[in-house]
């Protein structure tokens, strides 16, 4: 049997769309509440974890591949950076929040009162979420079988294998 028991993945079946509801809250809202991008990727990832530590390594695969994972990590860089560029151009430095000062002078506490800083939120969120995930995922597969070293280690003194 992969994974735990019945009840730790019933439960954690259930849990994992209210966490990742919760991320993407944290992410959109991080302008105007605690929170932002990396505290919203971290929850996003720690719901694939959940996952990972409930089913197995597989079954988190299965929901989401490696490359599309890896694709995610170098979209939520992309935006990101296309982000600040658009900011030299339409705004005259990195970083400048063009959207709020040209287009959407809006009322503050507003969710697109924020201009530009809900969409990094969105890209460095996206980026966090997928980079977490891949490095949790790399050092799930690079685990060592406790038991199996242990026979091998016995038999290699006994001179038997333990099979």
């Amino acid at each position: 049997m992969k994974g735990m028991t019945v009840i730790v993945k019933t439960v954690s079946s259930w849990v994992k769309v209210l966490i990742f509801l919760f991320g993407i809250y944290i992410i959109l809202f991080g302008h105007l509440s605690p929170g932002g991008g990396f505290a919203g990727g971290v929850i996003l990832a720690s719901s694939y974890v959940l996952l990972m530590l409930a089913f197995g390594r597989e079954f988190v695969e299965k929901n989401l591949p490696l490359p599309i994972a890896s694709r995610l990590d170098c979209l939520g860089a992309f935006l990101f950076a296309l982000i600040a560029i658009l900011g030299l151009v339409v705004g005259g430095s990195f970083f400048v929040n063009f959207l709020y000062q040209k287009y959407l002078p809006g009322e503050p506490f507003n969710l697109v009162s924020g201009g530009t800083i809900p969409l990094s939120n969105l890209a460095i969120g996206l980026k966090v979420g997928a980079s977490l995930f891949l490095v949790i995922f790399a050092l799930s597969m690079f685990r060592y079988d406790s038991e199996s070293l242990a026979n091998k280690r016995l038999s290699d003194r006994t001179g038997e294998s333990k099979e």
